[in-house]
């Protein structure tokens, strides 16, 4: 299984939400660049990245600092958050990202979706984040009426390789994830799944592992000292 160490910037700034909670926010550090490059040396080969500003306005002010975590290290970096055109996919494909993150804009601009999945491929995920069992778009701030699992077969017919699926309700507690939903996921043949959210001891990725999970984000129980990444990496053969 894949681990993907998870960076949340805000204003610049290594953070984490709970819940989604803009207002529920915890500073973690001053560098992303930095903090990527600790993850690295601990064994990392991927990373999540997280620009939590343009979830909620739209803005580039991250732009800059996604790009020099995927020049300065060799970590293989997926990022999403804001993003809605194809300039801004083109930039992050360009500047090396390996997977740009299609949130908000693979529900509200289905049509955008597929040809962006056409054009770029297996350069493009996206990111389903669900509450109670319902698609939540726009920074986690509207909850849809639209099934998550329903959705991820229609990404899955229109040919979306990756899934990153978030259960909102878990993530930031650090109080374990969904197996129960990434149980059901695995059931869409052709589809590779990355569990998000909740993530938070030893239990949750030996859990995962057993299911035969394609990939999990850890975020918070690193930051908390929950979770040791070379551990967790050893266990799960996150490296490869």
């Amino acid at each position: 299984m894949k681990i993907f160490p998870a960076i949340d910037l805000r204003g610049g700034k290594v953070v984490r939400l709970t819940e989604g909670d803009y207002d529920r926010m915890k500073i973690y550090g001053d560098s992303p660049v930095d903090t990527a490059k600790r993850f690295q040396e601990l064994g990392a080969t991927n990373l999540h990245v997280v620009d939590l500003d343009s979830a909620k306005n739209g803005g580039k002010e991250n732009h800059d600092i996604i790009c020099r975590i995927a020049k300065e290290t060799n970590l293989f970096v997926q990022t999403g958050g804001g993003i809605r055109t194809e300039e801004t996919i083109q930039h992050y494909v360009d500047a090396g990202i390996g997977r740009v993150i299609l949130g908000t804009a693979a529900l509200s601009n289905f049509p955008f979706l597929c040809d962006m999945v056409k054009k770029y491929g297996e350069h493009i995920a996206v990111g389903v984040d669900a509450k109670n069992g319902k698609v939540a778009v726009n920074g986690w701030l509207e909850v849809t009426d639209v099934d998550s699992l329903a959705f991820c077969e229609k990404l899955r017919d229109i040919g979306v390789s990756t899934v990153i699926y978030t259960d909102i309700s878990k993530d930031g507690k650090l109080s374990g994830t969904n197996v129960d939903i990434y149980r059901e996921l695995k059931k869409i043949d052709g589809l590779n799944v990355i569990a998000s959210g909740g993530i938070s001891s030893m239990d949750d990725i030996r859990s995962l592992c057993d299911i035969d999970c394609y990939g999990a984000i850890i975020g918070k129980a690193l930051y908390e000292n929950r979770l040791d990444l070379k551990e967790v990496l050893a266990y799960s053969g996150g490296t490869v």
